[in-house]
């Protein structure tokens, strides 16, 4: 390792893979976060003596650069990956349906999961068969997708109202943070065909087992020390030149830079000469998370994981283990597209929540609540609607030696972990291509 480093900015999951990869590749990094952690969006603190995480992130069998940045890091072990696509669909009214995928082979394994899925009335069943087929024949880079919603296209193609509420949004919300309605085709194409309708284990759900600061921060800091690289946090970069950062008013030569923040960061941040439709970007806008967080002094339900439809809880996990709670049950609510509670005091989203869980779980009716408390993630995705496809960048800049990471960064998936780390990948390999150029004979 010789000359400047490659500056990182940003240590969410793009900077930290980024950072990662260049040092396996033997590139000397340094990575600066402007916040006192690594993780970016997924991250964990302390309340009442729980690890607490700022929201749920789960991943799939499919996401196949997330699960190499876990090996990597050294907490594989640190997940749960299901054996079978298996999801329970809760109601307040005691009906519950079941998504689980069957011994065929792809596309064909969620066909009978379908046919049974007992919220839907036989001939919705029918048609929703009918119409994982047809999002199978879609191709996920076709521009006109990206100017089309979900929620047209199904009606278009049979979906009534039940159908696309209590099956489609159950996936676009999680995946995509936006309702159907609101969702452009694209990109929910591309989560439908890549995980329900592609490799028969494709959408098998994993969950952490330990908090999301152990499983992203803490591994992180150790592995990119460990192969020589530099974390400085709590350390804002205000400005980036031709090969140097200026970190709090110091100037730093570095031999390339990656800008791995979010996109209203990096728009002020990427000089105008470097991207000239930097602008742009800021059209990406974003989409809120809101999650609600109950303890509960007793056990309330046995179930892992559920969605929830008919109800403004929309997925519920059981945070019990990984949070460290030793009596009762910790249960945390994931609300996608939270617009409406974003703002909402903490009353009133407890006079909300609280009645609707016990709706889900009636053990909860007898069980006392040790602590409420809900956590907000404004700016959780970018607005993925209908033409946004169009404003996310490729990882180049116009300078040589300055590179874009950020799960917005055009990287063919959706703003999830794995598009994170898709990210940081993809620029890893343009500093290498960079700095071999650059290279003194």
């Amino acid at each position: 390792m010789s000359g400047a480093p490659v500056a990182i900015v940003g240590g969410g999951l793009a900077g930290i893979a980024a950072a990662v990869a260049l040092g396996e590749a033997g590139h000397r990094v340094t990575l600066y976060e402007a916040r006192p952690r690594l993780g970016g969006a997924t991250h964990s603190f302390v309340r009442n003596g729980l690890s607490v995480d700022n929201g749920q992130h789960v991943f799939l069998r499919c996401c196949t650069a997330y699960r190499g940045l876990l090996d990597r890091l050294g907490v594989a072990g640190r997940v749960r990956l299901q054996d079978r696509f298996d999801v329970r669909v809760l109601t307040p009214a005691g009906r519950c349906g079941r998504l689980r995928r069957g011994v065929l082979p792809g596309p064909f394994h969620l066909l009978p999961a379908l046919a049974g899925y007992r919220l839907l009335k036989p001939a919705d069943r029918l048609r929703a068969m009918r119409v994982s087929l047809a999002l199978r024949r879609l191709d996920p880079a076709d521009p006109a997708l990206d100017l089309t919603d979900l929620g047209s296209w199904l009606t278009a193609h049979g979906q009534r109202e039940r159908a696309r509420h209590a099956l489609w949004e159950l996936f676009a919300m999680a995946a995509l943070n936006v309702g159907v309605e609101g969702a452009a085709l694209g990109p929910a194409a591309m989560v439908f065909k890549t995980a329900l309708l592609g490799r028969a284990g494709a959408a098998d759900i994993g969950v952490p087992t330990v908090p999301l600061g152990e499983l992203h921060g803490d591994a992180a800091r150790t592995a990119i020390e460990r192969r020589g690289g530099a974390v400085h946090l709590s350390a804002k970069v205000t400005a980036i030149e031709r090969d140097s950062v200026v970190v709090d008013g110091g100037r730093v030569e570095a031999s390339a830079v990656i800008v791995a923040t979010a996109h209203e960061q990096a728009a002020a941040l990427v000089p105008e000469q470097a991207a000239p439709g930097r602008e742009r970007w800021r059209g990406l806008d974003a989409s809120p998370i809101v999650n609600v967080h109950v303890v509960y002094d007793r056990r309330v339900t046995r179930v892992p994981f559920a969605a929830v439809v008919d109800s403004p809880v929309q997925w519920v996990f059981d945070k019990t283990g990984a949070a460290g709670l030793r009596e009762g049950q910790y249960l945390a609510v994931s609300v996608s597209a939270a617009d409406q509670w974003i703002d909402t005091p903490t009353a009133r989203v407890r006079a909300t929540f609280v009645p609707a869980l016990e709706q889900i779980f009636p053990g909860a009716r007898q069980a006392r609540i040790i602590d409420f408390f809900v956590t907000r993630e404004r700016r959780a995705t970018f607005r993925q609607c209908p033409g946004s496809g169009a404003l996310r960048p490729e990882a180049a800049t116009r300078w040589p030696g300055l590179f874009l990471a950020g799960a917005w960064t055009d990287t063919g998936w959706p703003d999830t972990m794995e598009a994170a780390v898709r990210s940081g990948l993809n620029a890893t390999c343009l500093v290498r291509r960079h700095l071999k150029r650059e290279r003194p004979r």
